[in-house]
This record gives C-alpha cells, structure tokens and sequence, in this order.
C-alpha cells in the first residue's frame, strides 16, 4: 500500500525551502553549478534553477550527471558539460531521493574529477540508510524508513507526489 508522503503543494515549498537554502549559503558567488543526476535529479535542478534565477542575481549553469542508477560501473558515467568548467567552482549535486548514497556517490566521484571548490548535496528526500559517505547538505524532508520501504518521487508538471510504499 502506498503512502503519500509529500503532496503537490508540499513538493513546491520544500523545492522553494531548497533553492533559499542554496542562496543564501552561496550569495557571494556570480555563477553557480547545478549538477542534476539522470531521472528525477535533473527534473528537480531544473526546478531550483527556475527558482534561484527569479530570486537572485546568480548565474546559473545547470547540467546532467549520466549515470545508471542500477548499475552505475556498467557503462562510463558522462557529464553534460566540458568538465574542465568545473574548475574551482562551487557544484550543487543534485538528486530526489537520498537512500544508501550509492548513487549520488558515484556522481560525485565523477564531478571530484576536476579540482572544484565546494561541492553541496541536495535531494528532495533524505531517507538514512547509508552504506556510502555521503550526507546531504539540503534536504526537503528526513524520513526514517524500513529497508524494505521504498520512496517514489513524481515530478510530472503539474502533479508532484512522494510516496512511500
């Protein structure tokens, strides 16, 4: 049975929540970097980006981090961006939900690639399970779970839900 843990109305406030958070701790930056991880991670940067460009003078350069989220070692993880860009610049990884971090680890392994200055983590959904050492910097909502739960993000436009089952 599933379980609505962030409705629509919920989502937009925790992204808003999201994007102050992100401002606030990097207003003394011209250009921010905003990584987003395949799937939802690039759905929901896209959406902090609207956010911190209405609210700020920041400019923004949003990119995808290509990965197999299954499988991340199965083929080469890519960036949507000449990485050599990223040197010595601030990095928001992005991505929707936080479980064990394997994810997100592999993603920013592949952004530690070049020399950047400071690298912040944000998802939607920080979940505490962690067999990697990531945390994250920003996140919507903790939520304590089972191992065998399993959190569902939908960011369609227009009907956002996280559910829990």
């Amino acid at each position: 049975m599933k379980q609505v843990i962030l409705n629509h109305t919920q989502i937009e406030q925790k992204i808003n929540r999201l994007a102050f958070q992100i401002i606030e701790n990097t207003f003394e930056l011209d250009t921010l970097y905003i990584a987003g991880i395949t799937g939802n991670g690039i759905v929901l940067a896209e959406k902090l980006k609207a956010v911190i460009e209405k609210n700020s003078t920041q400019k923004i350069i949003l990119f995808e981090v290509v990965l197999d989220k299954d499988k991340p070692l199965s083929q080469p993880i890519q960036l949507s961006i000449n990485v050599n860009e990223l040197d010595n610049k601030t990095v928001i990884l992005v991505d929707d939900v936080l479980n064990s971090g394997k994810t997100m680890q592999y993603g920013l392994m592949k952004v530690l690639e070049q020399p950047v200055h400071k690298i912040y983590t944000v998802v939607l959904v920080d979940r505490k399970h962690r067999r990697f050492p990531i945390k994250a910097n920003f996140f919507g909502l903790r939520l304590t779970t089972t191992l065998h739960n399993h959190v569902e993000v939908s960011l369609e436009d227009g009907h956002y839900s996280a559910q829990l089952s």
